[in-house]
């Protein structure tokens, strides 16, 4: 086992898939010479070459584009989305090609595409930097979209995600970019988790906790604290946002009765909501109090002395599991 930050864990995943597969390739802006913005790239164009490692004009929607070709040609390109709110300008390519194409052509055509997004607040930056647009891509169907939120999961599912054949959206917490965690570095993947699994946290009896990214350790401090009211948490990392995990998010809830959900994302029309209704439907009877949803306002992201008032704290999140015993 090695100590390391999520950045860096993400870095020795993308070394890995680089080292694995000729085929791998890396593009994005300032992702060679300066290792990307967080240095999640450092030493990587170093490494393989400029011709594995690229940086690419500022030009979201050509990158997408151009990697969309790459695939089609047999590569397998990933691509760094510098900050979340840069991906809008390609949103038209991700949304009408790269999600359509494998059905489009009945399944003949695959796009191993990796779209990495630095996401969500906490760093004290303002709107296009700070964003949560996780829905917008789970909303669009052909696209599996996952998000990790410790070291050791960045390590694994990042090659996961580069093996896989489907277009994948990898959202990674900006603000965890530097929390430590024990990695196994010379483990494969083949025995890890699969990329489309939910993963239990920890285990409680009383309430669950749904979350993914960079909320899941707040979930876990809110659920440590908890234990002095004598409420039994239990935390559930969803990982992968589309598909979901039905069944280890059902299992949980049956177990407890109680469900919140938390994501940093506005809670109007957000992901939450969608979890929310598949958890009423299949465990209705189970339920011991309505699904409550914890999240962002629906406001634009606020400037940084605001951030803390935007963000959900364990003061929020808990204040939310004190409400399900209220019914």
């Amino acid at each position: 086992m090695t100590t390391l930050t999520l950045s860096r864990a993400l870095n020795e995943g993308l070394r890995k898939a680089l080292e694995n597969d000729p085929k791998v390739l890396i593009m994005g802006e300032d992702v060679g010479k300066l290792g990307g913005v967080f240095r999640v790239t450092d030493g990587l164009m170093k490494d393989f070459g400029e011709n594995r490692v690229i940086d690419t004009p500022l030009a979201e929607s050509g990158i997408v584009g151009t990697a969309i070709g790459l695939a089609l040609r047999g590569y397998r390109p990933v691509c760094e989305i510098q900050f979340d709110g840069f991906v809008y300008p390609a949103v038209d390519q991700i949304v009408s090609q790269l999600a359509k194409m494998r059905y489009r052509s009945l399944g003949n055509v695959a796009l191993p595409v990796v779209i990495r997004i630095p996401c969500g607040g906490g760093i004290g930056a303002v709107e296009h930097h700070s964003e949560s647009p996780e829905v917008l891509f789970t909303h669009t169907a052909g696209l599996r979209v996952v998000a990790c939120a410790d070291a050791a999961d960045a390590f694994t599912m990042i090659q996961q995600s580069v093996s896989c054949d489907d277009p994948v959206i990898f959202f990674e917490p900006k603000r965890r970019y530097w929390d430590k965690g024990e990695v196994d570095t010379a483990a494969g993947v083949a025995d890890a988790l699969p990329l489309d699994r939910a993963r239990v946290a920890l285990e409680g009896a009383d309430v669950t906790l749904l979350c993914y990214g960079p909320l899941v350790r707040t979930c876990l401090e809110s659920a440590i604290a908890a234990r002095e009211d004598g409420r039994s948490v239990e935390v559930v990392d969803l990982r992968s946002l589309s598909p979901l995990d039905t069944e280890v998010i059902t299992a949980s809830v049956r177990k407890t009765g109680r469900c919140v959900v938390a994501h940093e994302a506005p809670v109007y029309a957000g992901l939450g909501a969608e979890i929310a209704a598949r958890v009423t439907e299949q465990c209705f009877y189970c339920l011991e109090a309505p699904v409550l949803r914890v999240g962002g306002f629906h406001t634009p992201y606020p400037p940084s002395r605001l951030e803390e008032h935007y963000l959900p704290d364990l003061d929020r999140i808990l204040d939310a599991v004190d409400r399900t015993f209220g019914y």
